[in-house]
């Protein structure tokens, strides 16, 4: 799974890399080392403009990580819906109408793995943090979903606080350096498939899934990393310093 990540690069540049038309300066984010479920990350998504069906506009936009289906009852489902496994994520049913109609990337620098690691002096099993990143420092883009969740108790679709927005990440079956870590991790796409997979009325279910097929291609470096990590309470780039 991918239950924490790091999201540092500011909107500029995810404009930029993502060829991003609109934006709103109000959901601006701060960079962040240490990415938790439920804390709001930036998503790249289209939708097709309000008053032109046919346009298809790009969006850099604040999302809650968590996806809440539609139907939940509350928004509390979302925090066990950080993950969606690309071997069912298309028949699952808090999924499946998310992937034919609403998928997204979600910009990441790297993300972290626990590893077990016992202690031979004490026969303890202890969990070690590793920071897995593109070795070349390029951003990962993790293939997500996002849904609405409509408050009912809120009258009127105008207010803002009347629809929630969530995000889940879609793993795979780990490679590279992640794979000596934990068996699964986020599937990145490859600039090539950003269009498909984004396009709103692409819904060809098989040709989708022909894009999650593999990670995007490219070494993997991890490097272990201070449990400092553990608590969500800390941030910072010290995070990312290697330890022995």
């Amino acid at each position: 799974m991918c239950g924490r990540y790091t999201s540092t690069r500011g909107p500029q540049d995810l404009k930029q890399l993502f060829q991003v038309t609109d934006w709103n300066p109000a959901e601006t984010l701060a960079p962040s080392w240490n990415v938790a479920p439920t804390d709001e990350v930036y998503a790249v998504l289209e939708r097709t403009a309000r008053d032109d069906g046919n346009e298809v506009r790009r969006q850099l936009r604040a999302l809650r990580w968590g996806l809440v289906p539609s139907w939940a009852k509350d928004p509390k489902a979302g925090s066990r819906m950080i993950n969606a496994r690309v071997e069912t994520v298309h028949e699952k049913p808090a999924y499946r109408r998310a992937f034919a109609k609403r998928r997204c990337l979600l910009p990441a620098d790297g993300f972290y793995e626990w590893e077990p690691v016992k202690d031979e002096a004490t026969g303890k099993t202890r969990k070690q943090p590793y920071f897995i990143h593109p070795a070349d420092g390029q951003v990962m883009a993790m293939a997500g979903l996002y849904e609405y969740w409509r408050n009912p108790d809120i009258t009127g679709d105008d207010d803002p606080d009347a629809w929630l927005m969530t995000c889940t990440i879609i793993t795979t079956e780990a490679t590279d350096a992640a794979g000596r870590v934990h068996p699964r991790m986020p599937l990145a796409l490859t600039p090539d498939h950003y269009d498909t997979w984004l396009d709103p009325h692409h819904h060809d279910t098989e040709d989708l899934r022909a894009l999650l097929i593999q990670p995007a291609e490219g070494q993997l470096n991890a490097q272990p990393v201070s449990t400092a990590v553990n608590s969500v309470r800390n941030n910072g780039a010290h995070l990312l310093d290697a330890v022995t």
